[in-house]
């Protein structure tokens, strides 16, 4: 298949418009009367908008939220650079709101938006509200069209405990655990059906009392059908303590069951990593805690919420999966899977297709080369997704699934267990596109048909015409795809709020990127428009994939897309490099490892230990020891030479190092492919390849290599340029001549002083002493081996199990948090301050029910919480990082935005802070540097 090629966030080049045929049949499913309003934000809104100009629908609107609109000069959003009609653009104060009272505003609002625009339908993407039930059912009540599940849908398959129940029912493993908390907490005041009929007399319910009486139906259920009721009333049969009592004890039970894992809370309406935390073993304590905060995180604090938290067993081992699931509400089908495990804090960040045909490839190799524990792991896994594409498939027949949906299971091994059904669109789902289509075609002429390849479109046509549509059949369209998530973070991944995207270079050949229309260039100029990241929202920036034959081809892909991306900026913070490290990474490792979804801490805690030593090298100290020996091994009459030869070669070597030892993230990927590329001897760094050709890769892995007339900061020099290139044209002679099978055969032939058969004496001479001069200084490269030595990166590895073998010193907490510091330092403050990690929204209380965590005049320990800052809508509680008591409260307003350093309070430290002199750190920089120069052959 031809690779496609996204240019700036347009969709693939691809010829998938109904109508093309002008068949009777195809031409009824023509979708250009609808008129939809996008109530969503972010690429998945751009990329409605390309679809739907696709589609020929041309009558549709957006909601803008005042929060959104502060991103970019005068009020504009960057998709709107290409939707200047500003009668199609509808301003709303938020996408949802902070509690019930406004989220139902907000619902009138988008149906009276709708009615006095002419839009029939809505279009609610994958944020905010698209899996709300009531605002589901009040667009269908409104007469408007959702693209997406019906009501029914999302009440059976969106909620979490009723879809654990429906799961149960339809032969689906599920996790252990409770679903139905609000339930038992009910039953302890109101222990039988005849106290349940007093409490539905006494608020006057709507709860028949014949359900209360049907013998078929269990007492939890029917406790649930009241809480149903007075959710619909808008009154609380229970309070947020007699719930965290009854979690409290499922959390204690759970933990006495199984004592060695550890246990999840689960909020009904989470979702995207919101209103999940894990309590660790021996923490229920803690339960009350934490479910507050979910509560707050998923704004349902109000009278009258669905308040319900899932306690489930938290599998340890767990390996996220996925599968896409679409339907028409009379047939459902499955479009494979994707395996979502490389996440952090329930935030995906690198997420993979799973495909049966891929998974027969690999084992196919496997097979082929012998590799038969591999070989097992493989086949194990293509069972476990066809069992997951069969029950997904069930599932949502179970649930009438009438749109598309994702299937969500946590797989240990060869076990699986659903999790849950998120009945909206994934802001992944471009991997599934990327390898499957599906095709229409008419039952009594099957050549009469047309192919989708687009989900959105999908979604489309199964709001405007789904019980006619007939079950399609998916087209391989590529074995393997993969999804990095481009987002405003640190180095230690914590969200980075705020920041300006000056420069984005453009899509390069093989990239597809949704960035919601950042990269946009001012059509009048063709410049980069600046854009100004803000805080109210989550902190993705764009989405990055790649396809392939095979998932190697594709991680391939992907590596080299990130190698070419320039993005600069005010302020600005990606993780961008992480995934270029990660990517190369499994590269390096085995690209058909397994990872769970704790890898990615440990992993992240190796980078901080590669940086942590990094900052201990001093480059210059070690350059100059090197020349001095080399100089003091010379005779008299080339030192002068060898002295100019070594001032000419400084800056080749040392700006590609100086580089990868400013970013771990660039020196993780560096070291991992080319683990290979040396061999300890004795504790010294033998080379296996020619340091000077490594070196040359080493200017291209940082996309570094010689351009005429491009920015000499950004490529290497033009001298240092000709110094390598006359080295590896002298090289390739070299080989051609001697036909040395490696290097070292050719080093130990340039050992010898006789010349070797064609060279004569006056020119094996000549190349000898040329030979010296190139290798001049190559020493230096050792330093990026040696670092990985010191540190034991390598010992993180992939199992011949294709598990990943994590080092105890990489899960150790306290070392995490070290490490992870490491690579985002905090903001410098005084000794006697605490100041904001990050920028975001300020709140000194756990909720606005409760006394602020520490007043004037209280003492803290460390460890204990101290404020709370809310960035790209998740919630992070701070911590006392010493003991100490508090002087002054420099912040003492929820609700305000803060900056990155801002001290928040005045504080004296129960210890003083002694802090590092100048002097005391160059001196450790020079005992680390010496370390690594022992280790040079």
């Amino acid at each position: 298949m031809s690779n496609e090629h996204y240019l700036n966030n347009s969709l693939i080049h691809r010829d998938r418009r109904l109508g093309r045929r002008h068949s009777a049949w195809v031409n009824q499913f023509d979708c250009s009367h609808m008129r939809p309003l996008i109530i969503c934000r972010g690429p998945i809104r751009k990329e409605a908008m390309d679809v739907f100009a696709e589609m020929g629908i041309t009558d549709y609107g957006i909601l803008l939220s005042e929060k959104d609109s502060i991103v970019y000069q005068n009020a504009l959003a960057p998709e709107l650079r290409t939707l200047t009609e500003p009668e199609r653009i509808h301003r709303v104060p938020d996408y949802t709101g902070a509690n019930k009272e406004e989220r139902d505003q907000r619902i009138r609002q988008i149906i009276s938006i709708a009615r006095e625009n002419g839009y029939n339908s809505i279009f609610a993407g994958y944020g905010f509200m698209a899996e709300d039930e009531t605002m589901v059912a009040a667009m269908e009540a409104a007469g408007l069209n959702f693209i997406g599940p019906c009501s029914r849908t999302v009440h059976d398959a969106g909620l979490k405990d009723e879809a654990k129940r429906t799961a149960l029912k339809a032969g689906v493993s599920v996790t252990p655990g409770i679903d139905n908390g609000t339930a038992l907490t009910l039953l302890k005041k109101h222990p039988d059906i005849a106290a349940l009929k007093a409490l539905v007399a006494e608020h006057g319910l709507a709860v028949e009392a014949s359900v209360l009486d049907d013998s078929s139906i269990e007492l939890a259920d029917k406790a649930d059908i009241v809480l149903a009721a007075s959710y619909d009333k808008g009154v609380d049969l229970y309070t947020v303590d007699e719930l965290c009592d009854t979690l409290t004890e499922a959390v204690q039970k759970m933990q006495a069951d199984y004592p060695e894992n550890r246990v999840r809370l689960k909020a009904i309406s989470g979702g995207g990593g919101k209103g999940q935390r894990i309590l660790a073993i021996g923490e229920a304590r803690r339960t009350p805690e934490m479910v507050r905060e979910i509560l707050n995180e998923v704004k349902t604090t109000g009278v009258g919420d669905n308040k319900n938290v899932l306690v489930e067993l938290n599998i340890e081992t767990t390996r996220h999966q996925e599968i896409q699931v679409i339907g028409n509400g009379e047939w459902c089908m499955t479009m494979g899977g994707r395996d979502c495990s490389l996440q952090m804090h329930e935030q995906k960040l690198l997420e993979v297709s799973v495909t049966v045909e891929s998974l027969k490839s690999a084992l196919a190799q496997a097979e082929n080369t012998g590799n038969a524990v591999e070989a097992r792991v493989l086949k194990q896994d293509l069972k476990t997704l066809e069992t997951m594409e069969d029950e997904a498939a069930r599932f949502g027949a179970a649930v009438g699934l009438d749109s598309v949906s994702t299937f969500e299971c946590i797989v240990d091994r060869d076990k699986h267990f659903f999790m849950e059904m998120n009945t909206r669109i994934q802001v992944e789902h471009r991997v599934t596109e990327l390898c499957y289509a599906l095709e229409f075609a008419n039952p009594e002429n099957p050549e009469d048909n047309f192919i989708v390849e687009s989900l959105v479109e999908a979604m489309v046509l199964l709001a405007a015409h789904g019980p006619k549509l007939p079950r399609p059949t998916r087209i391989l369209r590529h074995d393997d795809s993969v999804e990095a998530r481009l987002n405003a973070t640190n180095q230690a991944l914590q969200p980075s709020a705020g920041g300006v995207i000056e420069f984005w270079s453009d899509a390069s050949d093989g990239e597809i990127r949704d960035d919601q229309g950042i990269s946009l260039h001012n059509p009048d100029t063709d410049q980069f428009m600046k854009y100004t990241l803000a805080g109210a929202y989550d902190s993705n920036i764009a989405l990055l994939l790649t396809v392939g034959e095979s998932r190697l081809d594709t991680y391939e892909r992907m590596a080299e897309v990130i190698r070419r991306t320039t993005m600069r900026g005010k302020d600005l913070a990606t993780n961008l490099e992480f995934h270029y490290g990660l990517v190369n990474w499994f590269i390096g490792q085995n690209i058909n490892a397994r990872p769970t979804t704790r890898f990615i801490v440990p992993y992240l805690t190796a980078v901080g230990e590669l940086k942590q030593q990094a900052n201990n090298i001093d480059l210059e100290y070690a350059w100059n020891k090197i020349c001095a020996a080399a100089l003091a091994n010379e005779g008299e009459g080339g030192t002068a030479a060898l002295r100019r030869t070594l001032e000419r070669k400084q800056t080749l070597f040392l700006r590609p190092l100086q580089k990868l030892l400013a970013q771990a993230h660039t020196l993780s990927g560096w070291l991992s492919v080319n683990r290979d590329s040396y061999t300890l001897i004795d504790g010294s760094v033998s080379w296996n390849e020619n340091p000077l050709e490594l070196l040359a890769d080493t200017y291209h892995f940082l996309n570094m290599d010689y351009i005429p007339g491009a920015p000499a900061a950004s490529m290497i020099w033009d001298h240092d340029h000709e110094v390598l290139q006359s080295a590896l044209d002298f090289y390739n002679d070299l080989n051609n001549r001697l036909k040395a099978g490696d290097w070292i055969e050719l080093q130990s032939m340039l050992a010898e002083a006789e010349a070797p058969e064609g060279f004569s004496p006056e020119l094996w001479a000549q190349a000898r002493a040329a030979h010296k001069g190139y290798q001049a200084g190559a020493e230096i490269l050792a330093v990026l081996p040696s670092i990985a030595e010191f540190t034991g990166f390598f010992a993180l590895t992939v199992n011949e199990d294709l598990t990943i073998h994590i080092p105890a010193s990489l899960l150790d907490g306290d070392h995490q948090s070290a490490m992870a510091k490491v690579l985002a330092p905090p903001p410098v403050a005084k000794s006697d301050e605490i100041v904001a990690a990050s920028g975001g929204m300020f709140y000194s209380r756990e909720t606005p029910a409760h006394e602020v965590y520490v007043k004037k005049g209280d003492h803290f320990e460390a460890g204990d919480p101290l404020f709370i800052i809310e960035v790209m809508k998740m919630f992070n509680k701070v911590y006392a990082p010493f003991a100490g008591t508090v002087d002054e409260i420099l912040v003492d307003t929820d609700g305000l935005i803060v900056h990155k350093g801002q001290a928040i309070f005045k504080v004296t430290p129960d210890e003083k802070i002694v802090v590092e002199t100048p002097e005391e750190i160059a001196r450790r920089r020079r005992s680390a540097t010496d370390t690594f120069l022992a280790q040079i052959a």
